[in-house]
């Protein structure tokens, strides 16, 4: 992150193209792992790529990070980018993501644990039985793992 905030002291507030990823865990009852966000919307595991990090090890490094899960390979989805997905954070700074996603069904270990920081609650859910609270654009993305995974 603080690759980010280097580039914001540059930058000022002005809109950013920021690359990261988001992965869906399904489990073996083929449920997904969500995680509600502090802001009370629920989500998928993701976040921003570090400098020298691929996708893959920044997806596994957050699905850890945020949930307390292992996993182990990633099946690429697809990437997702376009004004549809831009974000005006409530300090004023404004980016266009590009985000790689991915989904596995490979749970090495861990423990489902929210971390606290940006996550305060994790859980699997059914398909068609997800939160009222998610955005619409991860609902589809659910949907297209769903198809990803089956196929």
């Amino acid at each position: 992150m603080a690759y980010i905030e280097n580039l914001r002291k540059v930058v000022g507030r002005q809109p950013l193209i920021l690359a990261g990823v988001a992965v869906a865990v399904v489990n073996d009852m083929g449920e997904f792992l969500l995680q509600k966000r502090m802001d009370g919307k629920w989500g998928v595991p993701g976040g921003f790529i570090e400098l020298g990090e691929s996708t893959e090890e920044a997806g596994r490094r957050e699905v850890l990070e945020e949930t307390g899960i292992q996993v182990g390979k990633l099946k690429l989805v697809g990437v997702f980018s376009g004004k549809e997905h831009y974000v005006k954070l409530p300090n004023g700074d404004e980016f266009y993501p590009v985000t790689t996603a991915y989904v596995t069904n490979e749970i090495k270990g861990g423990s489902l644990t929210a971390d606290g920081i940006e996550t305060t609650e994790a859980k699997f859910f059914d398909v068609e039985e997800l939160p009222s609270e998610l955005n619409p654009l991860i609902k589809n993305l659910i949907k297209q793992y769903s198809l990803s995974f089956s196929s």
